[in-house]
Parts: C-alpha cells; structure tokens; sequence
C-alpha cells in the first residue's frame, strides 16, 4: 500500500512539473503578437479597450474574482453556446494561460506606432 501510494505520489509531481514545464510563456515576439490579438480580435467583441461590448468587460476589476485556470479554460475553449468562440486553433494552452495572466494582472496597454 505504501509503495503504491509512493508511486502515485511520485507520478503526480512528474505530470505537475511536466505541465509547468509546458506551460512556460512565450517568448517576447509572440507575447507581442498575442497583445495585438487580443486587443483587434477580442476587443471586436469585448471593446477596445477591454471594458465591455457585446462580450463582458475584460479589466483587472472585472476578472478579480474569477479563477485563472477557469479564464484560459475559456479562452482555450470558448463557451458552448454563446458567442465566445474557442481560440484553441490559434493558441497553445500554455499561451491562453498567458493571455488570462495579463488580463487578471490589466491587460498592458496598445503599443504606439512610432512611424
């Protein structure tokens, strides 16, 4: 009993660092990409500047009481249902992660074109 309690518990620490290890963010190219994403394709719906539209406001206020894991859930896999379409064809898992992160951390402002 105790060795496959062992076993479970060394099995559980290895999927733990695994996903850790899948879950890292993007790096700084892609960071900027998805910033660009979600400001032009889910300000469509959620505004330009996050706080509300056909889709509900996306702002520090607003998110911070919902659960991380259940935003990137969402954001991965859309909602059934409702207007908010999966972006899992677009995103890793690890990047909805991300994107819900910057979101519950207020989502960091457009970049000004410097041209």
């Amino acid at each position: 009993m105790a060795r496959t309690l062992q076993s479970c518990g060394v099995s559980l620490l290895l999927c733990l660092v695994a996903h850790q290890v899948h879950a890292q963010a993007p790096d700084a190219a892609r960071q900027r990409e998805l910033i660009r994403m979600v400001r032009q394709d889910c300000g469509s719906c959620h505004g330009l500047y996050l706080t509300g539209g056909l889709g509900p406001a996306l702002t520090r206020e607003a998110l911070a009481d919902k659960p991380l894991d259940s935003m990137a859930s969402t954001i991965y896999g859309g909602r059934p249902g409702t207007p908010m379409a999966p972006w899992k064809a677009m995103l890793s898992e690890a990047e909805a992660l991300w994107i819900a992160q910057q979101l519950m951390a207020g989502f960091p402002e457009p970049e000004k074109d410097s041209r």
